[in-house]
C-alpha cells in the first residue's frame, strides 16, 4: 500500500504573527513545529502500513526549515520525504497550496490513500485536503474517525457529522482528512531519528512538478488580504486601591456606578 501524508509546520500558536503590509504569516525567526493536527494522519498512516505493509511518503511545502518537520515524520516510521520549496511558492493561500501539493502527489506517481490532518493550526481553514482531493478527481471523506476496513480496492470509514457518525465506502486512491479521535500519535523513537538524519530529502521547485507559475504563491492566489484590523478594546474597568481607600467609600463608588447604570435601584 502507497500512503502519501501531506504535513505543514506552522509556527507555535503563542507565537503567530502577521506582516500587515503584505497580510502573510511571518515565519522568519519564529520557532515552528509540525502541525499537532497532522500528527494524527501520520498515525494512522503507520498504523495502516504495520498491517498491510507498504510505504508512506510525507510532503510538505514551505522554507527550506520545513525539512525538520518530514525528518520528524520519518523518526516516527514513515519512509520518504519530499519537500517543496521556492520563492515562487510564497504566499501562498489554500487554493495555491492545494495545487502545488497536487501537483506533487502527480509527480510522485502511484497512490492508494492520501491522509492529512483535518486543518492546520495557524491558518484553520480546513481546505487543503479537500482541495488537493478536487483538484485530483478523487472521492473524498472528511472529519474521519476511524477506518474500519480496506478490502477489493475500497476503504471503509467512520467519519464524523454534526447528528453523531457516518459510515462511508470509498474506492482507491482516495483522500481523508482525519480528526484527533482517530488515534493517538507515538513519539519519534532513538533509531527512527538516526534514519531520519541520513535519509537524503529532495527539494523541488515549480518545475519539479510541472506546476504553471502563474498558479502557485501570491500572484497565483485568489484570496487576497486587503487590509488588516486590531481589534480594539471597549470595555474600560477601574481598580479600587484599599490601600488607598477605606471600604465604605469603594463600597460607595461601586454603588453611585451601579446606580448610575441603572443597574442597581
Amino acid at each position: 500500500m502507497q500512503i502519501i501524508v501531506p504535513i505543514k509546520q506552522v509556527p507555535e500558536t503563542g507565537n503567530v504573527k502577521i506582516d500587515e503590509a503584505k497580510g502573510t504569516m511571518v515565519r522568519d525567526g519564529v520557532e515552528s513545529i509540525v502541525n499537532p493536527l497532522d500528527l494524527y494522519a501520520i498515525e494512522i498512516a503507520l498504523q495502516l502500513k504495520e498491517k498491510r505493509s507498504g510505504k508512506i511518503t510525507v510532503i510538505s511545502m514551505g522554507p527550506p526549515k520545513a525539512e525538520t518537520a518530514i525528518r520528524e515524520a520519518m523518526s516516527m516510521g514513515c519512509d520518504e520525504g519530499v519537500l517543496i520549496t521556492d520563492r515562487a511558492f510564497a504566499g501562498s493561500d489554500t487554493w495555491a497550496t492545494s495545487y502545488s501539493l497536487s501537483k506533487t502527489i502527480k509527480k510522485l506517481g502511484h497512490y492508494d490513500i492520501i491522509i492529512t490532518g483535518v486543518r492546520a493550526t495557524d491558518g484553520d481553514t480546513g481546505q487543503v485536503g479537500p482541495g488537493i482531493a478536487a483538484f485530483l478527481d478523487l472521492p473524498l471523506s472528511t472529519f474521519t474517525s476511524a477506518v474500519k476496513d480496506i478490502s477489493d480496492g475500497k476503504v471503509t470509514v467512520e467519519r464524523l457529522i454534526e447528528s453523531g457518525y457516518e459510515t462511508l465506502r470509498l474506492p482507491m486512491p482516495c483522500l481523508l482528512t482525519v480528526i484527533r479521535e482517530i488515534s493517538y500519535p507515538r513519539l519519534p523513537t532513538l533509531r527512527g531519528k538516526q534514519r531520519a538524519r541520513s535519509k537524503e530529502i529532495p527539494a523541488w521547485g515549480p518545475e519539479n512538478i510541472e506546476a504553471q507559475k502563474n498558479l502557485v504563491g501570491i500572484n497565483g492566489s485568489p484570496v487576497k488580504v486587503v487590509k488588516i484590523n486590531r481589534p480594539k478594546v471597549t470595555r474600560g474597568g477601574k481598580i479600587l486601591d484599599l490601600s488607598k481607600t477605606t471600604l465604605e467609600e469603594a463600597a460607595k463608588e461601586l454603588a453611585d456606578y451601579l446606580e448610575n447604570k441603572n443597574l442597581y435601584k
